[in-house]
């Protein structure tokens, strides 16, 4: 019975420093608008099809098609930057529909 309680009390100390930590940044929003900032991000070559929307043999076709796309090479793997790859994404779009 006593390890209830102290389990319980555990419990308890956890959730008020978790959300004591929360609080820190509860009046400034600007903190928090910089953690969505995704200019930066890197997307694996696998897992682009994702962030295009379309499915991996599409991907690999349309990767195939367009040699310029934005892309980094690390460590003998190819990633592509979000932002970048947004932006071109973009523009192929807008110069297909001219």
């Amino acid at each position: 019975m006593d390890w209830n309680y102290f389990i319980l009390a555990l419990g308890i100390a956890a959730a008020g420093y978790f959300i004591g930590e929360g609080l820190k940044n509860f009046k400034r929003p600007d903190v928090l608008d910089s953690l969505d900032d995704d200019d930066y991000e890197l997307i694996n070559e696998r897992d682009v099809h994702y962030f295009m929307g379309i499915s991996k043999e599409d991907a690999k076709s349309l990767i195939q098609e367009h040699p310029d796309i934005p892309h980094i090479l690390i460590n003998g793997k190819v990633y592509y930057p979000k932002a970048q790859l947004r932006e071109w994404l973009m523009n192929l779009g807008m110069e297909q529909q001219k």
